[in-house]
């Protein structure tokens, strides 16, 4: 009768070849991954483009910040991180979309700190990124950039970027930024606000933001005869987009208004509302 207990050496070093090769094989196969022999096509496009980002050309390493943000992955985004803080205004500016497939947990904290650039298209440029991540984690630094940045195309971009994100807290800023004069802790030390541009990027903020207590500063701006039409019929449309019965003698008002379009925008904005 054979001995159960008898194992065969050659059989055990064969089942041990077997395995090692095995190893050996698959160790083959991560490394030649990882060296870009078998990359899938997309990641072959996403080093060749984050190499370009090492390039001395501004242009060109602008172009892969550009490429990478068209890909739309987290991993392309990543890579753009660095152009941050490129040299080059323009590349800074583009990076900052360009890093938008991020989580908000990571691209915002990435883009505040351009609030700060020293270049007004930069900022301006940043500051929209941060109203497109719509993340309420960011609506405190761009209030202050609403009113303290001294340029206007970078306020007006901060008064859409309050909008697109939607938080109610920013409602009383841009409300006093559109109509000071209803503010009773306004204390004379603010600039009031006079670009056209900012009023009415604040008037279509109060608008995507739906919130009632914007209808008080719509109202008035609706009826102030010193604002530009485009201010008013901004005004009118927000109102619209509100739907407060309590704006509708003030959108009545302004159907006889001389300028067609603002007449035809609180025509729109009543139609909205409804009856009273």
């Amino acid at each position: 009768m054979p001995n159960r207990n008898n194992t065969n050496p050659q059989r055990v070093g064969a089942v041990f070849s077997l395995i090692l090769i095995s190893l050996t094989l698959s160790a083959t196969t991560l490394s030649a991954g990882q060296s870009g022999q078998a990359l899938t096509p997309v990641q072959n496009q996403l080093e060749k483009e984050r190499q370009r980002l090492n390039s001395a050309d501004a242009e060109e390493r602008r172009d892969a910040l550009m490429h990478l943000g068209a890909m739309h992955t987290v991993a392309a985004s990543r890579a753009c991180l660095v152009g941050l803080t490129d040299a080059a205004p323009m590349n800074r500016a583009v990076a900052a979309e360009s890093i938008l497939s991020l989580s908000t947990e990571e691209s915002v904290p990435a883009l505040l700190p351009l609030l700060n650039d020293k270049d007004e298209f930069v900022r301006r440029e940043a500051v929209h990124a941060l109203g497109l991540t719509r993340s309420r984690s960011a609506t405190t630094r761009i209030t202050e950039l609403l009113l303290n940045d001294k340029a206007g195309s970078v306020r007006s971009a901060a008064a859409y970027a309050l909008g697109r994100i939607g938080d109610e807290s920013a409602v009383v800023t841009l409300a006093t930024l559109l109509s000071p004069e209803l503010s009773a802790a306004k204390s004379g030390k603010g600039k009031t606000e006079k670009s056209p541009f900012v009023l009415r990027a604040a008037a279509v903020a109060l608008g995507r933001i739906r919130s009632r207590a914007g209808t008080p500063a719509l109202v008035a701006a609706l009826s102030n005869d010193k604002l530009p039409s485009d201010v008013k019929r901004e005004a009118a449309r927000a109102l619209g987009l509100i739907g407060d019965p309590s704006a509708v003698a003030s959108l009545r008002a302004a159907t006889q208004a001389q300028d067609p379009y603002l007449s035809e925008a609180a025509y729109e904005a009543l139609k909205k509302i409804g009856p009273p």
